[in-house]
């Protein structure tokens, strides 16, 4: 009668994930800084450490995501010469 929807995507597993981690898909920027571009970073937390960023961040009115691209872009500023 009536059918689920095959939903997949949000969860569902890339077949080759080394080429799906190397690839390069281009996505707007939230502030146009990133030129379109962006690479996921993945570190280990504790989950209290996590908590507290997600915290922190809900209580600034961001993601953390914007509130982590703010904080490296501040400790690792462009320099001249950089290929980026």
């Amino acid at each position: 009668m009536n059918e689920r929807p095959n939903r997949r995507g949000f969860a569902a597993r890339p077949a080759d994930a080394e080429q799906w981690v190397k690839a390069t898909e281009p996505r707007p920027a939230s502030d146009g800084n990133a030129g379109g571009f962006t690479a996921r970073l993945t570190i280990d937390v504790t989950p209290d450490l996590r908590g507290r960023i997600k915290i922190a961040a809900f209580g600034r009115g961001q993601t953390v995501a914007d509130m982590l691209r703010d904080l490296l872009a501040r400790e690792f500023p462009s320099t001249p010469g950089d290929a980026s």
